[in-house]
C-alpha cells in the first residue's frame, strides 16, 4: 500500500507525468528529456530522483550517459491495486439520510448488505 501511495504522489506532478509518458515511448538521457520537456537538466534530475525513489524509473549507464526507462511492471502492479480498490463493495449506511437531514453525528453502526 505504501508503494502505491508513493507511486501516485510521484505521478501527481504534471512534469513527472509527462516525463514518464516520454520514457514509456523511448529511453532518454537527462539532456534529451530536458530538451523535450523544455526545462533545465537539473529540474529533470530532481524529477527523476523522485520517480526513481518511487520505483517507477530506472537508469542504465551507456557510455558517458545514463539512459532512463520506466519499469512497466511497477505501473502494472499499481494499476492492479487501483482496479482492486475500485471493486470494493460499499457498506450500506442506514442512518445516512437521518444524519444529513438532522445535522447530527451518526452513531449507528454501518451494516453491509449481508447483514440487512
Amino acid at each position: 500500500m505504501t508503494e502505491l501511495i508513493s507511486i501516485l504522489k510521484a505521478l501527481s506532478d504534471d512534469t513527472r507525468y509527462n516525463l514518464v509518458n516520454l520514457l514509456l515511448k523511448h529511453d532518454f538521457c537527462v539532456g534529451a528529456l530536458a530538451t523535450r520537456l523544455n526545462i533545465s537538466e537539473s529540474a529533470v534530475s530532481q524529477h527523476l530522483k523522485i520517480l526513481r525513489d518511487a520505483g517507477i524509473v530506472r537508469g542504465d549507464k551507456r557510455g558517458y550517459y545514463t539512459h532512463y526507462y520506466v519499469d512497466r511492471e511497477i505501473l502494472k502492479q499499481a494499476a492492479g491495486q487501483l482496479l482492486k480498490l475500485s471493486k470494493v463493495i460499499p457498506l450500506v449506511n442506514k442512518c445516512h439520510q437521518d444524519c444529513t437531514s438532522n445535522n447530527t453525528h451518526c452513531s449507528k453502526k454501518m451494516v453491509s448488505d449481508n447483514e440487512s
